[in-house]
């Protein structure tokens, strides 16, 4: 079952240090725009991925094509279609993330028993710009 207790989605936050960020865009109308800059503001390094604009920069991120070529991850954020993130899951599964956060509006059992059975942690239909501050989680870093 995905996170659903305050306790356990603070503890998370606490706990990651660098999110990568699937679907961010450098287009500043889109919420992943905002969300990154969001969480770069509370100490996280956020590193966005997204093939379409891969080698660009976001807030000052190189931007990756997929998570393979991400060396190390806590957690990674879902800003993609329900149907995508499945594939998007799998690839964090492989990459050794701790955990997968599905975006607002962004639901996948399937792929989030997948994560569970792997060990990750899952947090679905949520959104940390949203849960941070309602946690009261401070600056990490």
């Amino acid at each position: 079952m995905p996170l659903t207790r305050d306790e356990d989605i603070k503890a998370l936050l606490e706990d990651t240090r660098v999110i990568a960020m699937v679907g961010a865009s450098d287009r500043p109308e889109r919420a992943s725009n905002g969300v990154m800059k969001f969480l770069q503001g509370q100490g996280y390094r956020v590193i966005p991925v997204n093939p379409q604009i891969t080698g660009e920069h976001i807030h000052g991120e190189f931007v990756f094509r997929d998570l393979s070529q991400i060396e190390k991850v806590d957690m990674v954020d879902i800003f993609r279609n329900s149907d995508a993130a499945g594939e998007v899951v799998d690839q964090a599964i492989a990459a050794g993330a701790k955990a997968v956060w599905m975006q607002l509006g962004v639901i996948n059992v399937a792929a989030a028993e997948r994560a569970e059975a792997a060990g990750l942690k899952v947090v679905m239909d949520r959104c940390p710009k949203i849960e941070i501050p309602r946690l009261g989680v401070g600056k990490v870093g």
